[in-house]
């Protein structure tokens, strides 16, 4: 089962974060984790001043820090008998400043409500799509019409079947882990989602003396492969939660034939999801600045909150301090 220690709870003044508050006083609570609770404002602009006393920008800066700052311990108040939290107001750049708060304080999850642009039809705004390639903890992006209880989980999990990639074994222990504690803690339903192909298909057709029956002898191999490779997986939740727990979970395994980027929104919508667990990082690589091209395509077009995870070597391009984060 997954213990966070430090949580990291960005919000704003609409109503999306309040829910998105709850769960992380939840999450802390049942954790025994240190919460904090931040927000990021613009920095003003040089010469800005309150009023026509010339007041100087530092002094302007000072003043809304606080006002906030008031703001977020009003909106905390009532959760503060159940447990400790801390206050931030940081000013900068939003992604920036979120991971390096991260990156300071030692978090170990950051959950904020998704930015969602109205002029277009997806969930994350550009600040998202930054704390997703970038932030080096897990990151819980809920959206605007956040459930205080999820029914749904799925985590969308890949894997070569006969491959031994300490990066992919990682990332998928940590997206098992993270799903299952969280659909044991909202007590909801867990999915397990795997898809597969036989992308070498047409190639066995043109080489074949018997296209059909080469073609469905290849296509049925591939499926045991990761059928197999599944099963693996499925015995390493059971490893990992004990029998009991896991009969408990009762998870649902699927797995499909089709591309990720277009199977896994399909069964997210099919499956009514509330959540959905899963990797951002391509096989290929684990430092750098780009999200994996796969997991890219599917986050444009979920319509629920999402958890993404990294491996574990993943570093983050954003420093502490000096200078700025690669675009």
């Amino acid at each position: 089962m997954k213990q966070f220690k430090n949580i990291l709870c960005a919000v704003s003044t609409d109503e999306s974060s309040r829910i998105t508050l709850e769960r992380a006083i939840s999450l802390a609570e049942k954790n025994r984790a240190q919460l904090t609770v931040a927000d990021v404002l613009p920095r003003p602009p040089k010469g800005v001043s309150i009023s026509i006393d010339a007041t100087l920008p530092t002094d302007l800066q000072t003043k809304i820090q606080e006002e906030r700052l008031q703001d977020l311990q009003a909106m905390t108040r009532p959760f503060q008998q159940r447990l400790p939290i801390l206050h931030k107001v940081l000013m900068g750049s939003p992604f920036l400043e979120i991971i390096r708060t991260v990156l300071l304080d030692g978090h170990d999850l950051l959950i904020k409500p998704a930015e969602n642009p109205k002029f277009v039809k997806r969930l994350f705004g550009s600040n998202d799509k930054h704390l997703l390639r970038k932030c080096p903890c897990p990151v819980w992006l809920t959206q605007p019409k956040e459930k205080p209880v999820y029914r749904c989980v799925m985590a969308a999990v890949d894997f070569d079947p006969e491959g031994t990639d300490s990066a992919e074994q990682d990332i998928n222990r940590q997206i098992i882990e993270l799903s299952s504690t969280i659909a044991l803690s909202d007590s909801a339903t867990l999915h397990l989602v795997h898809t597969w192909d036989a992308p070498g298909e047409m190639t066995v057709r043109v080489w074949s003396d018997n296209p059909d029956e080469a073609a469905a002898r290849y296509v049925k191999g591939e499926h045991l492969r990761h059928q197999r490779g599944l099963k693996r997986l499925r015995q390493s939740l059971i490893d990992q939660l004990g029998p009991e727990v896991y009969d408990h979970l009762a998870p649902h395994l699927h797995l499909r034939r089709g591309a990720a980027s277009r199977m896994i929104p399909k069964i997210a919508k099919q499956l009514h999801a509330d959540l959905v667990v899963m990797g951002t990082i391509a096989r290929s690589g684990i430092s750098g600045l780009l999200i994996g091209n796969t997991a890219e395509d599917i986050l444009e077009q979920l319509k629920c909150s999402i958890l993404a995870v990294k491996p574990s070597g993943f570093v983050t391009p954003v420093r502490v301090a000096g200078g700025d984060s690669p675009g």
